[in-house]
């Protein structure tokens, strides 16, 4: 078989994918496949690029290969801040924002409750997840048998590979419940993966991120935190641990971050925490180019009235306490005289700047403490979950929490994450959806809202291709 070269595939685009798209290995992958493989175009390979099996033979074309992938995440499906993306397309879905934009919008979608299993966001959500997952594999696979890389290099590469699979897959299992969890590059065995139960998928998340928080080194290794470290691991292990009901487990991994006050300093001055130098920020994307800024800027803000895409919910306005710093920091007010419509305020450039002000955040510190708060809670240290939930609160100019009991407490702190995780990466949804206040949060706001719709349909293509999916998630 010929060897391919990625640069070449990069500029010619043109992909032979023989019935199958769960795991076809687009664009991103081929940058890293190990070799080549019969399901694409075979071609020539140019004296003057790289194999993909030499990309593991040099530190540069390796590191290359793995911000390759942050690339496309920043770009591309879940995790994008456009207007595919999950903050935009799941807050439409739950009841943070209104859908102002074109009626054929995928979007509309979203906002009115009318998914079905042939969406095209529904395609490209997975399809784009499993192409990344595929491309972190390939890099585990590639540093594994390099052996030129140093045992640090090799660390470092695979901790962010693990990691990478890791996010992917929480995100998967929580949008379309049991999925696929994949661990190889091998076409073969990933053409007819078979659903994993969620239980058993989440396992398999947990013993990689703790290998990933093995691996990785203590302090980033690029600036700008755009590279994971260990405590970008423990941070996603937090956040598994408390969606998994593991309370002291959540309470220690959050406190792992909480308590590198070297690295993490608390920011009180709520216009400086989504800039790109913040102190609370855990793990970032960098915009593709110097000067620009976020895609979440580009998404959510509007200057004119009415919104041309859309628009913070009224429900969501009405949640901030009187005196929360976070309405007038965070949000900003539209009018036309007549009608105000709210924009989220969080990243505050819609357009380039001389040089880049914002970067997309993944992770920051104030959600550590929120789910330290919610352990601590359930464990029923009521005493250390008000002082996390405190540190929130006052820094968005309110008082201590009145709530007493556990349960006042547990709803304080979901009431909280509200008003501060807003059209950041689908927190919204995914919180009423694991504390099963899904169905009493949205049916009264979404018409023909049903309990099947806390998971979207399986890509109808995908259950055509490989029939190991079915069967399709309930209500579809």
């Amino acid at each position: 078989m010929k060897k391919k070269s990625f640069l070449r595939f990069i500029q010619n685009y043109k992909i032979k994918i023989v019935n199958h798209r769960l795991l076809t290995g687009l664009l991103v992958s081929c940058m890293i496949l190990l070799g080549g493989c019969d399901n694409f175009v075979e071609v020539d390979l140019p004296s003057s690029q790289l194999t993909a099996s030499t990309v593991f033979q040099d530190r540069a074309t390796a590191n290359a290969a793995m911000v390759s992938i942050y690339a496309k995440m920043r770009d591309e499906g879940i995790l994008s801040g456009s207007v595919t993306g999950i903050s935009n397309q799941m807050g439409n879905y739950a009841d943070e924002l209104v859908y102002y934009g074109d009626i054929s919008g995928t979007t509309r979608n979203f906002y009115n409750n009318t998914l079905l299993a042939s969406n095209s966001e529904v395609f490209n959500w997975w399809s784009s997840s499993y192409n990344q997952i595929y491309a972190a594999n390939a890099i585990i696979e590639g540093v594994h048998a390099s052996t030129a890389l140093a045992v640090s290099d090799k660390n470092q590469l695979t901790g962010e590979a693990l990691f990478v699979r890791s996010l992917l897959h929480f995100y998967l299992v929580n949008l379309y419940g049991d999925v696929p969890y994949i661990i190889t590059t091998d076409y073969q065995q990933n053409k007819v993966a078979h659903r994993m139960p969620s239980a058993e998928l989440y396992s398999h998340i947990i013993s990689d991120l703790e290998l990933a928080v093995s691996l990785l080194p203590e302090d980033y290794i690029s600036s700008d935190r755009v590279r994971p470290n260990k405590s970008v691991a423990m941070a996603l292990l937090a956040r598994v641990y408390l969606y998994k009901g593991m309370w002291a487990e959540a309470t220690n991994a959050a406190s792992y971050t909480l308590n590198n006050t070297g690295m993490y300093t608390w920011e009180t001055n709520l216009d400086a925490i989504f800039l790109k130098e913040s102190t609370t920020t855990i793990w970032q994307f960098m915009p593709r180019a110097g000067g620009q800024n976020t895609r979440e800027g580009e998404t959510f803000i509007f200057t004119a009235p009415p919104p041309s895409l859309v628009a913070l919910s009224a429900e969501l306005i009405s949640e901030f306490e009187s005196g929360d710093q976070r309405k007038d920091h965070w949000t900003h007010a539209i009018t036309n005289g007549t009608d105000t419509w709210y924009h989220s305020n969080k990243y505050k450039q819609k357009s380039n700047t001389p040089s880049s002000l914002e970067y997309s955040i993944v992770f920051r510190l104030a959600e550590q403490y929120l789910i330290r708060s919610e352990a601590r809670a359930q464990q029923g240290d009521l005493i250390g979950a008000k002082e996390d939930l405190d540190k929130i609160r006052n820094t968005a100019g309110l008082s201590g929490t009145t709530a007493v009991s556990q349960q006042d407490i547990l709803s304080a702190i979901l009431h909280e994450r509200r008003v501060e995780f807003f059209t950041e990466l689908g927190h919204r949804f995914f919180d009423l959806k694991r504390t099963n206040h899904l169905d009493d949060a949205l049916s009264s706001v979404k018409v023909g809202w049903n309990t099947t719709d806390r998971l979207l349909p399986l890509p109808e293509s995908e259950l055509t291709l490989n029939p190991n999916l079915n069967p399709q998630n309930p209500g579809y």
